[in-house]
């Protein structure tokens, strides 16, 4: 299909790197292979009919050129200027507008902007703009701090959407003080010669506390807590209506069963089961069962709650599901996709609770192969709920093999079945690891700080996140669930939401390709997967790894939902989809259904293509789920963000260790190696500390503590500082904390005086 093409053609166009080629090299640089070319051919057809992409007459390929004037979103930069990404894109991309050509637009606006072309660089137009016309807001509600100058009120704004203050009158009308996170309406947006203003519709609470930091994101990224009585209303009627053994006992009657025969439920309530969740999880929507069969075969089960059994297409509680898309993990609280009811109630895979699950059984060689797999409805019961934690006691040998009880804790014995369980699942899950490893899926050592928490919910320390293996038992059994799932609809030739995860193109893998060698490594003029493997195999443990791994990252395209056949780079995954989370992602309820529907015998290859949903309508749902669940990342980032600036607020002066991960013109960016938080040293306090290094580190100190980002960058008189950096990427270097701006979510930094 012509279209699982059309979007990487048109992102390797929009690359910055990108100069005209021929279809012939753009088809090499995105790696299509030569049995599908047809289909690329018919791609880059499509596009040159629609116009977003140009073949001239020495056919090679582009984006339009910028010209007249365009319609776009503006987003603004705390510094004045900022820039217009079209409606359509050109081979310019975004449009730059300088400082006092906005016309006070403000970040999200919808706009029109006249174009100006300046001259040319590497064969390229250059190009600035002027908004003359600002069609929509993007938004007029604004979080920030409330403050008063002489007798006029203002509040501050949280984030960089707007930098500029907004008058409000009468705080007191919703009791609101100086100091108060406040979220405000704007009725005046600001002109060139008025700031905004507007009146506050919800005191927050104090700033800097807690829960005045989640409200203020929460209303930031539209994220409700609440359902609507409608969509309550219906999740309380479908658990009054569920019973277990009624649902039993209904379909042995002939008559009064209506499910076929595949669809008909099986109790597996007397299997040893068991879920492995974080402590602090609140809902368990998947279970795990593991038989070893004659000639070193293994049979995996894996049970997903059956969330479709409760939430039916078009309903209330669908319909709300559907537009929040995902459920939201913030610092301490979940904003959720279904009512509580459901997602911690009958939904969830409660130890010792009888529950409905899809079952999916992967028959294994000792190998890891995939022989065959079996699909069903069952009713299930936890034989135990297990934390990360108790695995890694099993899996350490710190729990005995004949009673299960864990050494030196007065926690209940785990159950010695449960013991012999656990270690087959990390048996089985080494096998999977090894042939997935063989297959050239790519992990990446990317660490996670995790944040310690006081009991107001402030953050006063931060430690690495685990990652034993007790993590990877469970992902390598997700993974095959989700492949198995993805290959029955495929077989069905059904449309569906796939997890997809394009292949980097050579222009992305550049820059990759750039950092490496800057950190000192020879490679392969043409990096494939077992190279990338090795890299990241041979960097392990070493300074540069991060840096590396980071780059290796930023070479790809983020994963997301889309019906195109594309597969999922790196899994190495031919074939893929969401299964195992219903209770928190949208697209795994949808392909529930999809199987719910096959196994009732409603879903066949002569049904498929009548009765399901089109290619069109599923490319409108992936292009809404992917949405939430970047905005949902926005929102969990940006919190975690705010509760470590807080933290690091109490330690401006202190010295700490980092490493230099990205190397411009204006500056280095250092991530703090305890806090995995990047902070940026200005180009003009790394030279005057280069000054004071080659003064035997005399000066005065008390210079680079000033407030960095209030002087443009500066260049070193022998050219650009990119160039003449005294530091090098993936240097560990010692930094001093200089400045914390929690609400504009900025840390700057100063190399230490004891860096020598």
């Amino acid at each position: 299909m012509p279209k699982r093409f059309t979007k990487r053609i048109i992102s390797l166009l929009t690359h910055p790197d990108y100069t005209g080629l021929k279809k012939q090299a753009v088809a090499q640089l995105l790696q299509v292979p030569q049995e599908q070319y047809d289909k690329f051919s018919q791609a880059v057809e499509q596009l040159s009919r629609q116009g977003s992409i140009v073949i001239d007459n020495s056919k090679c390929l582009s984006l339009p050129e910028m010209t007249g004037q365009i319609t776009g979103i503006f987003q603004a930069n705390s510094k004045g200027f900022g820039f217009v990404r079209p409606d359509k894109l050109t081979a310019q991309g975004d449009l730059f507008i300088p400082a006092g050509a906005s016309l006070e637009a403000i970040t999200g606006d919808r706009v029109v902007a006249r174009v100006f072309q300046c001259g040319k660089r590497n064969g390229k137009t250059r190009t600035r703009g002027k908004i003359i016309e600002i069609i929509s807001r993007g938004q007029s509600q604004f979080t920030g701090d409330l403050f008063k100058e002489g007798k006029w009120w203002f509040i501050k704004p949280d984030g960089k959407d707007i930098s500029e203050r907004i008058a409000v009158d009468d705080p007191s009308a919703k009791d609101a003080r100086i100091g108060d996170k406040v979220l405000v309406e704007i009725l005046n947006f600001p002109t060139r010669d008025c700031y905004a203003s507007g009146v506050i519709i919800e005191r927050l609470g104090k700033s800097g506390t807690s829960q005045a930091e989640l409200k203020g994101v929460m209303r930031r990224y539209n994220l409700e807590d609440k359902f609507s009585r409608g969509a309550l209303n219906e999740a309380r009627s479908g658990i009054r209506d569920y019973n277990v053994e009624d649902l039993l006992e209904q379909q042995d009657h002939p008559g009064r069963g209506r499910k076929g025969r595949l669809g008909r439920r099986e109790d597996i309530r007397r299997q040893e089961i068991i879920t492995i969740d974080p402590a602090d999880a609140r809902d368990f929507d998947d279970a795990v069962s593991i038989k070893r069969l004659p000639h070193g075969h293994w049979l995996l089960g894996v049970h997903i709650a059956d969330v479709s059994h409760f939430v039916k297409p078009d309903g209330r509680l669908d319909k709300e599901a559907m537009a929040r898309g995902t459920s939201v993990y913030l610092p301490l609280h979940v904003v959720p996709m279904l009512p509580e009811l459901l997602s911690n109630g009958i939904c969830s895979l409660q130890e010792g609770q009888d529950r409905l699950v899809k079952s999916v059984y992967v028959k294994i060689d000792e190998n890891g192969q995939v022989l065959a797999s079996r699909f069903a409805n069952s009713v299930m019961r936890s034989t135990r709920r297990l934390t990360y934690e108790d695995v890694d006691h099993i899996l350490d040998g710190k729990v005995s093999a004949k009673t299960g009880k864990i050494a030196g804790s007065d926690q209940p014995a785990i159950g010695a079945g449960v013991v012999k369980l656990v270690r087959k699942m990390e048996q089985l899950a080494r096998i999977l690891q090894k042939r997935r490893q063989k297959q050239g899926m790519l992990t990446l050592d990317l660490p996670k700080a995790e944040l310690v928490y006081d009991d107001k919910g402030l953050a006063i320390d931060a430690r690495l996140e685990s990652r034993s293996f007790s993590h990877t038992i469970i992902e390598m059994f997700m993974l095959e669930a989700n492949e198995a799932v993805a290959r029955l609809l495929d077989s069905i030739m059904v449309e569906f939401l796939r997890r997809v995860h394009p292949e980097p193109d050579g222009l992305t893998t550049g820059e990759m390709v750039r950092v490496i060698k800057l950190c000192g490594y020879t490679i392969p003029k043409k990096m494939g997967r077992e190279d990338i493997q090795q890299l990241l195999a041979s960097v392990k443990g070493k300074p540069e790894s991060f840096l590396i791994n980071l780059a290796v990252l930023r070479s790809m395209q983020q994963a997301e939902y889309n019906p195109a056949h594309i597969g999922h780079y790196a899994l190495a995954s031919r074939c893929y989809c969401h299964f195992t989370s219903p209770i928190r992602r949208y697209p795994d309820l949808t392909v529930h259904r999809l199987l719910a529907q096959w196994l009732e015998g409603r879903l066949t290859k002569e049904t498929a293509r009548g009765e399901f949903s089109s290619y069109e309508e599923l490319e409108k749902l992936a292009a809404h789920c992917s949405d939430r669940e970047r905005n949902a990342e926005r929102a969990e980032y940006e919190l975690q963000n705010i509760k470590l600036l807080q933290l690091l607020a109490g330690r401006v002066g202190d010295d700490m260790h980092g490493v230099v991960v990205s190397i411009t013109d204006f500056g280095l960016f250092v991530q703090l190696e305890k806090f995995l938080f990047e902070g940026l040293i200005t180009a003009q306090d790394a030279i005057y500390w280069q000054s004071t290094q080659r003064q035997g580190g005399k000066g005065d100190q008390k210079k680079s503590r000033r407030s960095p980002r209030s002087k443009q960058p500066e260049r070193s008189q022998q050219g650009r500082f990119s160039t003449n950096c005294p530091f090098r990427l993936g240097q560990k270097i010692r930094v001093r904390i200089a400045r914390v701006n929690v609400a504009a979510q900025m840390l700057d930094l100063v190399p230490s005086p004891n860096e020598y």
